[in-house]
């Protein structure tokens, strides 16, 4: 017979599910909150991330004409995602908004979409909710704040910099001195968040400007482009100048040299023609070689958007430290069957309580 101290122990341990007291649970991302779940990138997927138990809710940023950092992954407002309702004002020569760049209009005009009545045609599981609104970066941290009144939520916010078209977005300077100010008046700590960005010039600037905060080299295989030339999205490095052995080596080594703190590279190659690494001819862009390179530099590795359970046992075999993805109720669950340590989840009461008070 246990004593009650030891009998306790056991409970315990076994609830945890092995895990030592001190070990973080593992990174649970939620792509743009999980848009496999509801409209991406909008508070309604946010609150479902939340009480799906992510650790960190993973979005997009825009720059409106008028300076104002909101949650929006396209550089332009497409017709599959939102549709037009009213102008701002009479007579707007703007109007319609759809199909225009969020750069080209003002965040009275965008507050005018309704960007929750589309179910994208390539997640037919989606929640939609008619008549949600663009939020604003500042609004977003205003209803997880709510829900999550210790901070503990983490967040990775991505800059939607143009490094091919420039007249397409807002400047790299623009983006790193205006989301840098709603970090500091988000309520989290710097800590909390992580800034990500397959344009390395905003990684370069935002460490220049607050050390404090993590970057995350975002890469694929577009960006990467040819090891032996210069890619506009790396800062003007030249992957082929590192002399490492393999290219996944080399783009671990270029994402240090610009001190970032967390590789984040695509799992698929785009030059893949199937999408399963149990079919042939499947063609992987995060390599083992990479997230070992990564880990020799002290880097944690997050690689995105994983969709498939094959992909993730794969990377978690290689020992990734966090997975993106559009699903992370699933995922949750395979972190689970793989003696995994995951967050926990928000209370639904408490989320939607808050929801209602900020949606829009």
């Amino acid at each position: 017979m246990f004593s009650l101290p030891v009998l306790a122990v056991l409970l315990a341990k076994a609830f945890s599910g092995l895990a030592s007291p001190s070990q973080q649970p593992f990174d649970l991302q939620g792509h743009r909150g999980g848009r496999g779940n509801a409209n991406e990138n909008t508070l309604h997927s946010f609150a479902w991330g939340m009480i799906d138990g992510v650790k960190t809710l993973e979005l997009d940023n825009g720059i409106t004409k008028d300076g104002v950092v909101v949650v929006w992954h396209d550089m332009h407002i497409p017709p599959e995602k939102c549709e037009d309702t009213s102008p701002a004002f009479p007579g707007d020569p703007d109007f319609p908004y759809v199909g225009k760049q969020i750069a080209n209009l003002t965040l009275a005009q965008i507050k005018t979409l309704d960007c929750g009545s589309e179910r994208l045609v390539d997640y037919p599981m989606q929640l939609v909710y008619p008549r949600t609104k663009i939020s604003t970066l500042q609004e977003v941290f205003d209803f997880v704040a709510c829900a999550d009144p210790e901070r503990r939520m983490l967040f990775n916010i991505e800059s939607k910099v143009d490094a091919v078209t420039p007249n397409n977005t807002r400047s790299v300077d623009d983006f790193v001195t205006l989301q840098h100010a709603v970090f500091l008046k988000s309520g989290y700590d710097l800590k909390n968040i992580i800034y990500q960005s397959f344009d390395w010039r905003t990684l370069i600037g935002m460490k220049a400007l607050e050390p404090k905060i993590p970057t995350a080299a975002l890469i694929s295989s577009d960006t990467a482009g040819n090891v032996n030339g210069t890619s506009p999205w790396l800062a003007g490095l030249q992957l082929g100048n590192f002399p490492d052995a393999t290219d996944g080596a080399k783009i671990a080594s270029a994402a240090k040299s610009i001190k970032a703190d967390i590789l984040s590279p695509s799992a698929v190659s785009g030059k893949s023609p199937v999408p399963d690494p149990t079919q042939a001819g499947y063609i992987r862009f995060t390599t083992k070689d990479m997230v070992d390179r990564a880990h020799e530099l002290k880097m944690t590795v997050i690689p995105w958007t994983v969709d498939r359970l094959n992909i993730a046992d794969e990377l978690l075999d290689w020992g990734v430290d966090g997975i993106i993805t559009d699903y992370p109720t699933q995922m949750r669950r395979r972190f689970e069957q793989r003696g995994l340590r995951v967050p926990p989840r928000y209370s639904k009461g408490k989320v939607f309580e808050c929801l209602a008070k900020h949606a829009q």
